[in-house]
């Protein structure tokens, strides 16, 4: 650790040094402005002013002042977190007030009293050790953050562009960290199975919630297949999750579907997600209507299935709450306008996402957006 001394003042100097030279401190660099002192800490001039702690500041100095020094060091990102103690000799309560209040932890009168020093500096060395500590650890959670996050995003399915069948996706984390998640497999060569959901929450809780359900759904799928079995499946795991004594709800909503291209059928369960839109044979469009409860949200969930008949083409906008949410303040005013877009034909060309929201409010939503389009012909 490295003491700066920022003082016009060559007695001034001799004192403290001695001072630190008295209790074992023999890493310290004095200099006699403030200019000197920003000299010093350019990394470019001094490489190791990194290991600077602590900086004692004279208040009183020409040119520029220690209060004004300490403001553009607390200004700066590289220099913030250096611990600034003032060195005065005035008594005016106001100007102490203002040299606080620009970011240093505290002070010292002159004539300097060697106890008052000493004390002052084991407080700035320990907060700024406790900063560096907080600041690793925030790189570390960090670091850990965007691998759960490359981890997550793995899970999801990869776009599907065939000439009769496609299914993209549009997906905006309003974080590292997401709660909505989307899924499709073949099941077999004519059907295949999609499920679009959103965790309640969102965040580090949301997103392990999701990966566990990921592992579930992959192998409800293949086991189950049938839209009613599957969610009844996945909501008996849910709710293995609950626990009374933390008094924490986990569930999600979502629509589960299964296409079959042979027998042009769409059967499905929407778990008290937003509606979504089937535009059929380029002629009709249908809500997907709720079925069911969220899932995880009571044990014996009732579950209904729907089914829907197509002839030669079939378009499936789906979506999460926080698409609505960006939309506008009105989620039935922000539905019906989907309703009126998923009605004409959209183009795998374009993100989904793009359809529906304008690219300056596709970015820093406080919610998880996700927009999943299917198109299929006979």
């Amino acid at each position: 650790m490295t003491i700066l001394i920022v003082d016009d003042n060559p007695v001034n100097h001799f004192v403290i040094e001695q001072i630190l030279k008295s209790d074992g401190y023999d890493s310290y660099v004095s200099v006699q402005s403030a200019k000197e002192m920003f000299d010093y800490l350019d990394p470019s001039n001094a490489p190791n002013c990194n290991e600077i702690n602590v900086i004692l500041l004279d208040v009183m100095m020409p040119e520029m002042d220690g209060i004004e020094a300490c403001r553009i060091l607390k200004q700066n990102p590289r220099w913030r977190d250096i611990q600034v103690i003032f060195i005065t000799a005035l008594d005016d309560k106001a100007k102490l007030s203002e040299a606080l209040d620009v970011g240093g932890i505290d002070y010292i009168t002159k004539p300097i009293n060697r106890i008052e020093l000493l004390a002052r500096i084991r407080v700035g060395k320990r907060l700024k050790s406790e900063l560096d500590w907080h600041k690793n650890q925030e790189a570390k959670i960090q670091m850990e953050l965007n691998l759960a996050s490359k981890v997550q995003q793995s899970l999801l399915s990869p776009p599907i562009q065939q000439p009769d069948f496609s299914i993209t996706a549009s997906y905006f984390p309003s974080s590292n960290l997401a709660g909505d998640l989307y899924y499709w497999e073949k099941i077999d060569e004519h059907r295949y199975a999609v499920m679009l959901l959103d965790m309640m929450g969102h965040g580090v809780s949301a997103s392990l919630v999701c990966m566990y359900i990921s592992s579930v759904l992959r192998e409800a799928i293949k086991k189950l297949t049938k839209p009613e079995l599957v969610i009844a499946e996945l909501n008996h795991y849910m709710t293995l999750l609950q626990n009374d004594k933390e008094n924490l709800l986990y569930y999600f909503t979502g629509v589960y579907l299964v296409i079959d291209m042979k027998e042009k059928t769409l059967e499905y369960v929407n778990a008290g997600h937003p509606a979504g839109y089937v535009f059929i044979d380029e002629q009709q469009t249908i809500p997907l209507v709720h079925t069911s409860y969220a899932v995880g949200f009571v044990e014996d969930i009732k579950i209904e299935k729907k089914v829907i008949h197509f002839n030669s083409s079939i378009q499936i906008v789906l979506y999460t709450d926080g698409v609505l949410e960006a939309m506008g303040e009105c989620d039935i005013t922000a539905d019906q306008e989907i309703c009126k877009i998923a009605s004409s034909t959209w183009s795998t060309d374009i993100p989904p996402i793009d359809y529906l929201l304008e690219q300056d409010l596709q970015q820093s939503q406080p919610d998880d957006m996700c927009v999943l389009l299917l198109q299929a012909k006979c």
